[in-house]
């Protein structure tokens, strides 16, 4: 059985979690900001809702990228320096989050991103721990993601893209802002083939915590992000 938690429970630990249902850990609690933060510095993060109580996960394998072993590929340095998309971040975070719902996803039937977890995570970023990076064409907003950075450590969420490439751009220019503020790595929680192909890999729950402890204990930089207004050559 996985726990139904009350409103003031803590988590079981982390060797609960039910490898068969993707790493499912416990059910219930709420999505209050210090439940959530603590959630994150344990290694645990939600995913979806059933009647509305939060689902919470630590899966084994866990998806990691290292932002000194992203792929800029060929072709997405192109599209780079061609430069046909602004970005920006910070700027618009409830929107980032409301076009992460809408985006169908490929074997997901609806989105987890319910009206309650968008309340969450705007007023995580009202406090200065969540974050958005926005691509936008001739003042569109054409894609972007969002996350949450505790020490130097950054739990990324959701990403989308109404035109190729723009989440693909948001990504490139994450990269390149947590190289610059000493953030060591990405929590992208589970594998997919896109995460793979920008450097993404597996590693154990085990080693996602050890490098989790070290991270999160160091100072955390609660103001808006900004894009680096002379970022050089891609």
């Amino acid at each position: 059985m996985v726990p139904l938690l009350g409103p003031h429970d803590p988590f079981p630990p982390l060797n609960a979690a039910r490898d068969d249902l993707g790493g499912l850990l416990a059910v219930g609690g709420g999505l209050e900001p210090d439940r959530l933060l603590h959630a994150y510095q344990q290694g645990i993060f939600p995913w979806g809702t059933l009647d509305r109580l939060p689902l919470w996960y630590s899966p084994d394998p866990r998806m990691v990228l290292f932002p000194n072993e992203f792929r800029l590929t060929r072709s997405l340095r192109k599209t780079l320096r061609h430069g046909q998309l602004t970005v920006k971040m910070d700027s618009h975070f409830a929107d980032v989050i409301a076009g992460c719902a809408a985006t169908p996803r490929p074997g997901q039937d609806g989105t987890w991103i319910t009206d309650d977890m968008m309340t969450a995570y705007c007023r995580l970023h009202e406090l200065g721990w969540a974050h958005s990076v926005e691509t936008y064409q001739e003042g569109e907003l054409v894609g972007g993601l969002y996350g949450l950075a505790i020490g130097r450590m950054f739990y990324g969420e959701s990403m989308f893209a109404r035109q190729r490439d723009a989440s693909k751009v948001a990504f490139a220019h994450l990269i390149r802002y947590l190289l610059q503020a000493q953030i060591a790595m990405i929590d992208c929680q589970m594998y997919t083939e896109h995460l793979a192909s920008l450097g993404g890999r597996q590693i154990p729950r085990a080693d996602f915590l050890a490098h989790l402890q070290t991270l999160t204990a160091c100072d955390t930089s609660r103001q808006p992000w900004s894009v680096d207004a002379n970022p050089g050559r891609w």
